[in-house]
């Protein structure tokens, strides 16, 4: 047999059933992923301290309303724009907000303490939605918490972004 033969040979008895093996396999799981860009319906985002949260961002309606340094409530309405809500969606893929618990607390933790800052983040599917709880005191997982933390600091700057947009118009 040539080399060119053997090649040929090679290719088809191991490379081809690979890729055959990957198509075959791969797309069912990509074709069913629970949390698909083109399902977003919205995103709600509430931060604070003690059983009320105060301040939130709701993007179905644009609603957000936070407490100001001269502990003011202030009342706007703010649309995040499709690339920054598509961008936030992708940050969570990268970032795994899928595969994170629903609480993110050191165990046996209030959950409604008015010493520890809260966060809640509830990003909303046609079919699903996923929401974590992330209080920032949390230890036990260092990087679950740094990884927590910069989802937090995307949606905020996404938001605060926005909203300069809007007030600068």
């Amino acid at each position: 047999m040539t080399s060119k033969g053997k090649k040929i040979f090679l290719a088809l008895t191991i490379v081809v059933p690979f890729l055959i093996y990957c198509v075959v396999y791969y797309t069912p799981m990509l074709r069913n992923a629970p949390f698909k860009s083109k399902e977003f319906v919205s995103l709600q985002f509430k931060w604070g301290v003690g059983p009320v949260l105060e301040n939130s961002y709701d993007s179905a309606t644009g609603d957000y309303q936070y407490v100001d340094t001269r502990d003011s409530l202030v009342k706007t309405n703010v649309k995040l724009r499709k690339n920054d809500i598509m961008y936030l969606h992708n940050k969570a893929n990268e970032l795994g907000l899928w595969n994170f618990p629903e609480v993110i607390a050191n165990a046996g933790e209030d959950l409604k303490s008015a010493k520890v800052l809260r966060y809640e983040l509830q990003f909303n599917y046609e079919r699903k939605s996923k929401k974590v709880v992330f209080m920032t005191d949390y230890s036990e997982m260092p990087k679950l918490r740094d990884v927590a933390g910069q989802m937090v600091k995307l949606i905020s700057q996404s938001i605060n972004e926005a909203e300069e947009r809007y007030t600068n118009k």
